[in-house]
C-alpha cells in the first residue's frame, strides 16, 4: 500500500508540473537580455570615491545574517558561485567599522560593468490608515494569505527554471490559476482580514509597492508586509490609461494616477481590477521605523541602500553599484545591496529602488525612472561564470 502511494504521489507531482508548465509557459519562457560582466577599476566607477558607502555597510552586514548560514554550496544566483565564495566576506564585514567601509569593499571585492544604460525605478513603504475592525470609512480589507494558495518553486522540478515562481490553487488533482484581483472583489478569499483600511486606492498601491505601514483608529502603528502573491501577471495601470485615453503620456505619475482614481471611483475600480495581481500580507511590529519591511531576503530594507533585483540571475546579497538621475533633478551615485525582488524587475540591467518611508520618499519613488550605470561587486575569490 505504502508503494502504491508513493506512486500515486509522483503521478500527482507530475500532472501538477505539466499543467503549471502548460499555463505559464508564455511567462516563463520569455527572452531576456543576455548578462555579460565587464571588469572595471573602482576608480572608474562614476562618483565612487565620493559616494556613502557606510550605509552599504550597513546593508551588507544584515545580509550577512543569511549568508552565512547558507549551505556552502547555495548557489548564488547564475554566475555569482555559491554561498561559501560569500562567506568569507562577510566575516571580514563583521570586523568593520563604517569608516573602514571604502576598504572593505575595494578589498573585499572585484567590480564588473553590467550595463550603461540600464533602467532604475523606486518603490517606498506608504503609510496607510485601518482598522480592526469594518465600521465607517474603513471598508477595504487588507487580507492575510489563503490556507488554498499554493506557491511553487519550479527550480526545485527543472533545474532550468531556478528563479521562477507561480501561484495557484488545486482543484482535484490540477494545479489551477488563483483568482483575479476582479474575481477576489466579487468573491472574497477563505482568509483573515488584517486591517480595513480607509481608502481603496491606498491599498491598491500598497499591493505595488508590497510592503507598508497602518496607521490604526486605536492610536498605533503595524507594519503589514508582502506574505504571497495570487500568481496572475502583473499590468501597470498606467499603460491601461494611457492606452485608454484616460491620462496623457506627459501628466503621468504616481500621484497623478492616485488623484485620477480617486476623482473617479467607479471607472477607477474598473481599472484597478485591469491589473490581475493580487498581494497578500502578513502582519508585524513596526519594529526599527528608520528601516523598512523585510525584503526577498528577510532582512529589513535599508532606504538608498537596498535595491530590488531580478534573482533569476542576480544573487540576493550581492552589492551593486548605481549612477543615475532621480526626479528631484540630483545625480545618485551609491553603492547599494540586492536584498528584495519584484514581478516587473525583469532582466540583468534592471533595478528598484528603496526609498524608505515618508513624503519625499514617495516623491522620489514615484517619479523615479531613469537609465544609468550599473554595476556588480563579487568577491576576489570568485571568477564569474560565462553568460549563457
Amino acid at each position: 500500500m505504502r508503494s502504491r502511494r508513493s506512486v500515486l504521489f509522483i503521478l500527482f507531482l507530475l500532472a501538477v508540473t505539466a499543467t503549471t508548465l502548460w499555463w505559464f509557459a508564455p511567462q516563463l519562457f520569455r527572452p531576456t537580455e543576455r548578462l555579460v560582466l565587464t571588469p572595471v577599476a573602482f576608480r572608474d566607477l562614476p562618483g565612487w570615491s565620493a559616494a556613502n558607502l557606510a550605509r552599504a555597510l550597513a546593508a551588507f552586514k544584515a545580509s550577512c545574517l543569511r549568508l552565512r548560514i547558507l549551505i556552502p554550496t547555495t548557489p548564488m544566483g547564475s554566475y555569482a558561485g555559491h554561498a561559501s565564495d560569500w562567506q568569507p566576506a562577510c566575516a571580514a564585514a563583521e570586523a568593520t567599522a563604517s569608516p573602514q567601509a571604502r576598504h572593505f569593499f575595494e578589498s573585499q571585492f572585484h567590480a564588473f560593468q553590467i550595463s550603461d544604460d540600464a533602467l532604475f525605478t523606486g518603490y517606498y513603504e506608504p503609510l496607510l490608515r485601518g482598522s480592526r475592525t469594518r465600521h465607517g470609512r474603513y471598508q477595504t480589507p487588507i487580507y492575510a494569505l489563503p490556507p488554498d494558495l499554493i506557491s511553487v518553486d519550479l527550480g526545485k522540478f527543472r533545474p532550468e527554471l531556478a528563479g521562477e515562481r507561480i501561484a495557484g490553487r488545486v482543484e482535484g488533482q490540477k494545479l489551477v490559476p488563483y483568482a483575479t484581483r476582479a474575481e477576489i472583489a466579487v468573491k472574497p478569499p477563505n482568509t483573515a482580514t488584517l486591517v480595513y483600511a480607509d481608502d481603496p486606492v491606498s491599498v491598491f498601491f500598497l499591493h505595488i509597492q508590497g510592503s507598508g505601514r497602518v496607521l490604526l483608529d486605536d492610536g498605533t502603528t503595524i507594519r503589514v508586509a508582502y506574505a504571497g502573491q495570487n500568481g496572475q501577471l502583473y499590468t501597470p495601470i498606467g499603460r491601461v490609461m494611457l492606452q485608454e485615453g484616460l491620462l496623457d503620456k506627459g501628466e503621468l505619475s504616481m500621484q497623478s494616477i492616485r488623484n485620477w482614481l480617486r476623482a473617479h471611483p467607479t471607472e477607477g475600480k474598473k481599472v484597478m481590477e485591469k491589473d490581475a495581481s493580487f498581494i497578500f500580507f502578513a502582519e508585524h511590529p513596526l519594529g526599527d521605523p528608520a528601516r523598512g519591511s523585510a525584503g526577498t531576503e528577510g532582512v529589513p530594507l535599508t532606504p538608498r541602500a537596498s535595491i530590488a533585483v531580478d534573482t533569476r540571475l542576480h544573487a540576493l546579497g550581492s552589492p551593486f553599484f548605481l549612477s543615475a538621475a532621480t526626479p528631484d533633478g540630483k545625480v545618485m551615485q551609491e553603492l547599494m545591496i540586492a536584498q528584495d525582488t519584484g514581478g516587473a524587475i525583469r532582466g540583468p540591467a534592471r533595478a528598484d529602488i528603496f526609498f524608505g518611508f515618508g513624503r519625499e520618499a514617495e516623491t522620489l519613488a514615484g517619479g523615479m525612472k531613469a537609465t544609468g550605470a550599473f554595476y556588480v561587486l563579487l568577491p576576489n575569490s570568485l571568477t564569474p561564470k560565462p553568460a549563457p
